[in-house]
């Protein structure tokens, strides 16, 4: 193994032509972690929000994006005894996956379904750790509630449909055109509804009120959604897509015993990260094995694509997953 790898690079903040590959040193285990030699690398929103400059990697993190991966474990470092040279993995990372070689704790690590190809694999820490922590930890879905997910054909999208169905409730989606809404019907949304069209909050007050949604947008859709909960609702925020930003009536909120809260993952802690792999190794991984659940697929790019990649994401036309080609066949 060479001592230097290709790695994209963000050279100022700015639009996906400030990404350039570049070399860099090979990273190597600290104590606890692994180094892993890159197949894939999953693009996430996050990404492309480091590299417009308003999401800051955390001060020990990589300042290279990417925060999901597929691969070979290449590299041992001390206290590792869960994995083994030679594994193949995909791994939940604290950044520095758009590169031929990341470091990332073991523990954060989980096998590659059975059956399933290194591309479809580097697909899913980023989503399945975010939808797992939100929906069912923090959210406490259950069997037979009515679930709402905006951004239904997104990877989180695809996701939370695809979760939520398989462990038993009513599932609803918002996306942005009949294509997108097909989409999540096909993956086992009971309702999808255009937002350009339709209006969410008539649908879901409809149903007697969603049980749980989980939001990525934010701005207006924060009001709405606490119109669209029933009694007793959650509502989980994951991202601000529209802005953080609202005027709000929290009356309803004590009234209707409402619950507004929501989380960000990368900040979290090396142990906060290992509990969620833990409950997606117990729970969420024999539905991957059985193949009752997969992840949805857009586009391929090589690495040096990024900036295509990148444009692709921001255009918003993509359904599901976009997956950058390192090693990876």
């Amino acid at each position: 193994m060479s001592d230097t790898m290709r790695a994209v690079e963000i050279t100022q903040p700015g639009g996906p032509e400030v990404l350039r590959i570049a070399e860099r040193p090979v990273p190597q285990a600290g104590h606890g972690q692994v180094v892993i030699r890159v197949a894939w690398a999953g693009v996430n929103r996050p990404d492309t929000l480091q590299r417009a400059g308003s999401y800051a990697p955390p001060p020990d993190a990589s300042d290279l994006p990417g925060l999901e991966c597929s691969g070979e474990v290449v590299e041992l470092g001390q206290g590792v005894d869960s994995l083994k040279i030679g594994d193949k993995v995909c791994a939940l990372l604290p950044g520095g996956g758009y590169a031929e070689y990341v470091a990332t704790p073991a523990a954060h690590c989980l096998p590659v379904p059975k059956g399933m190809a290194l591309r479809e694999a580097a697909c899913l820490p980023e989503t399945f750790f975010t939808v797992w922590s939100n929906v069912f930890t923090r959210g406490g879905l259950q069997a037979g509630e009515r679930f709402l997910v905006h951004g239904g054909s997104s990877g989180i999208g695809t996701t939370a449909i695809q979760l939520a169905n398989a462990f038993g409730a009513r599932v609803f989606a918002t996306a942005g055109s009949e294509d997108k809404c097909k989409a999540c019907t096909d993956l086992g949304a009971e309702q999808a509804i255009n937002y350009r069209t339709g209006d969410f909050v008539k649908v879901m007050q409809a149903e007697g009120g969603a049980n749980l949604i989980l939001d990525m947008v934010g701005g207006s859709y924060i009001p709405r959604n606490l119109k669209a909960l029933a009694d007793d609702g959650r509502l989980v925020q994951i991202a601000f897509l529209q802005g953080p930003v609202a005027e709000l009536n929290l009356a309803p909120l004590m009234v209707r015993r409402l619950t507004i809260t929501g989380s960000t993952l990368r900040p979290q802690s090396v142990l906060a990260k290992a509990r969620i792999a833990d409950d997606l190794r117990a729970q969420v991984w024999p539905l991957l094995d059985a193949g009752r659940i997969a992840p949805v697929m857009d586009q391929s790019f090589d690495l040096a694509e990024a900036d295509a990649a990148h444009a692709r994401m921001e255009g918003g036309d993509h359904i599901g997953k976009i997956v950058l080609r390192v090693f990876g066949d």
